[in-house]
């Protein structure tokens, strides 16, 4: 469980979170919606750890994560992982090298022990996989679409397989076609590693079909926190408009 509790932070004199309050249960997964630069990235960074704020708190299981620095930090937050908008893959790295990278580095969080070649050649070769990249290993992530990289980047991701799933904008850039492939593998993800998911977005689309529960930041805050159903339901002009997007709901194309 993530708890996060009266949460602020400031940019250059621009306020961005401002007294931001949230709960992120056990095994579910939370979409954050909201417009773009109204701050739901820097929350991940909170969460994460590679953003302080300047006032408020994060516990993660209990541990109050955003009193602690530097080794003390990273114990606490290193069963998470986070798929950055753009990816974030090592440009000199061919893709079974950005996989692999944390094994390589890290090793075994749980037992602490360093992995043999063939353990981390099995596990990158198993996430590959897992996104529909088998094949790739070699290639350069210069020489795959937007799509490919964002699935290389989970791959990346779920190679070690966190506790906790944080996803910045993942269907951001992509055609409808690619970003549903995208929604699927987030499903999928979650249901394999049984992981507890945030997810943030202004694609109603995404959110509907990954969600549990849908929440709205706006003006610094948690706006409104509730299931798919009720959420779309909130009388409230940026819910209104997301709602008169969609054409059709898409967990109707969600596989049985």
């Amino acid at each position: 469980m993530i708890e996060i509790e009266d949460l602020w932070k400031a940019y250059e004199g621009n306020q961005v979170l401002k007294g931001l309050t949230l709960k992120v249960e056990t095994g579910e997964t939370l979409v954050i919606l909201g417009r773009s630069g109204v701050g739901k990235s820097v929350l991940l960074k909170h969460i994460i750890g590679i953003a302080h704020s300047d006032r408020g708190h994060i516990e993660v299981d209990g541990v109050r994560v955003s009193d602690l620095k530097g080794e003390k930090r990273y114990s606490a937050t290193r069963h998470m992982g986070m798929l950055f908008q753009g990816a974030a893959l090592f440009d000199s790295m061919n893709i079974e090298e950005n996989t692999a990278f944390y094994l390589k580095q890290h090793g075994d969080f749980e037992g602490g022990k360093k992995y043999s070649k063939s353990e981390i050649q099995d596990r990158v070769d198993e996430a590959l996989r897992m996104v529909d990249l088998e094949g790739t290993q070699k290639k350069m992530p210069s020489d795959l679409s937007g799509g490919m990289r964002k699935r290389a980047g989970l791959a990346r991701l779920i190679v070690y397989r966190p506790k906790y799933l944080l996803y910045d904008e993942p269907t951001t850039g992509l055609d409808p076609i690619t970003a549903m492939q995208i929604n699927e593998l987030i499903v999928k993800t979650q249901e394999e590693l049984k992981a507890t998911s945030i997810v943030v977005t202004h694609d109603i689309i995404s959110s509907l079909y990954v969600g549990d529960r849908l929440a709205l930041h706006k003006d610094g805050k948690i706006a409104y926190i509730e299931t798919p159903d009720a959420f779309l339901k909130i009388d409230d002009p940026i819910i209104e408009f997301l709602r008169k997007t969609i054409s059709e709901d898409p967990r109707t194309f969600r596989r049985k």
